[in-house]
């Protein structure tokens, strides 16, 4: 198993607590195996195994436990009365009602429980009203760079980061040795089963066509600024009418589905949040392979998306900036503080230096400023702006 030691801990920060433990994340990103690795740790704590029960609803030996009255009471039956009693249960949302085998479990002062679901019904906002002011939410990536390097034996840490970009994040496909063949067709496995399960079954969406074509899209333009008019427009100029409240829909639905994450856009200077021209980036840049194949793409949109997911895995809110007629790539926040991003691919031109430093420069508080680049000289600071290789800030 790789080791996934950010949210490890996170899991056993919150061990005993008296909160229900919701892991959230798009399907195959590991969310499961999580849960193994974390049960291991509780019996490497002293924690013994009558003490734990783990069920897969998506299991057939647990097909008859899809009534909340049903799994209640088999896992109150195995409970041990005297010692604190870990329970995980998976895809939860096979369950009806399932807040109310939830709510039975979380009063008793012994149960620890953990749940897991991919449903985006759930994941849009229904966990806050089922489970309101009971649960702590921890949302799961696919692999990081560090996670994924930490699974292959060679030292070249450039030749790892190109795979990385090449193949997928996805945990499984480091299983698939690099045979692009077997990872293209797992790949095409994941984004059906998320596409028809996550997006077109539960929003009841009926023109799989429309639903793709904007897919397609949106992946074409991870990291540009964008708009439901620009959208539609294109759309239009293809031959496709799609009404802007549709694609309004199909965005919505597939940032629930965690295909896509949305970065809202920050007025550094007038300190508010911009109502519109969002960004958008995609949970696994395997997947734009996929869906576009090797069609050329500015490679600093990739790297961006690369930046977006690890800040967004070190438990940053994270924004576009907009400084006057400047952009910043991110404005990243955390309870320690604000800190600003610009990515490029390569700064070595001094006039693509001067351009990507600009933006920073105009921002006068004394927030750390970082920017992030694929060169390989040694890491330098431009009047307190640090530069900082890509992939050493990876593997930090």
């Amino acid at each position: 198993m790789i080791q996934r030691p950010l949210y490890i801990n996170k899991l056993l920060g919150f061990k005993d607590k008296q909160l229900i433990k919701i892991v959230t994340g798009i399907r195959r990103c590991g969310k499961s195996t999580l849960f193994e690795m974390y049960q291991e740790e509780l019996l490497k704590k002293g924690v013994f195994k009558q003490q734990i029960q783990s069920i897969n609803l998506e299991d057939p030996l647990y097909r008859d436990l899809i009534n909340w009255e049903k799994l209640y009471d088999y896992i109150n039956a195995h409970l041990v009365d005297d010692k604190m009693n870990y329970v995980f249960i998976d895809e939860i949302q096979n369950v009806a009602d399932f807040q109310k085998a939830a709510d039975g479990l979380f009063i008793k002062k012994n149960v620890d429980l953990y749940l897991t679901g991919s449903n985006s019904n759930i994941q849009s906002g229904q966990w806050a009203t089922l489970l309101s002011g009971r649960y702590v939410q921890i949302h799961v990536f696919p692999l990081s760079f560090k996670e994924y390097s930490s699974a292959l034996s060679s030292d070249n840490k450039f030749e790892k980061f190109k795979q990385y970009l090449e193949n997928s994040s996805f945990p499984y496909v480091l299983n698939l040795n690099n045979d692009k063949k077997q990872i293209y067709d797992y790949l095409g496995g994941i984004y059906s089963t998320v596409v028809l399960k996550d997006v077109i079954a539960n929003k009841k969406i009926r023109d799989i066509n429309r639903l793709e074509s904007v897919i397609k899209f949106m992946t074409d333009n991870i990291g540009n600024i964008s708009s439901i008019k620009k959208i539609s427009d294109t759309m239009v100029s293809e031959g496709l009418k799609i009404l802007p409240v549709t694609i309004e829909n199909y965005i919505n639905a597939l940032c629930d589905s965690y295909i896509l994450y949305k970065a809202n856009r920050y007025d550094v200077k007038g300190k508010r949040l911009l109502k519109t021209l969002d960004k958008y980036y995609l949970v696994d840049i395997g997947l734009r392979y996929y869906l576009l194949g090797n069609t050329k793409t500015d490679k600093g949109r990739i790297l961006e998306n690369i930046i977006y997911l690890e800040l967004l895995r070190r438990g940053y809110n994270v924004y576009v900036g907009k400084n006057g007629d400047k952009e910043i790539d991110f404005i990243a926040e955390s309870i320690d503080g604000t800190e600003y991003y610009q990515v490029a691919e390569t700064v070595r031109d001094p006039l693509t230096l001067k351009r990507e430093l600009s933006s920073l420069d105009l921002v006068r508080d004394h927030n750390p400023k970082f920017l992030l680049t694929q060169d390989f000289e040694p890491n330098t600071s431009h009047n307190g702006i640090k530069q900082i290789n890509i992939i050493d800030w990876l593997l930090e």
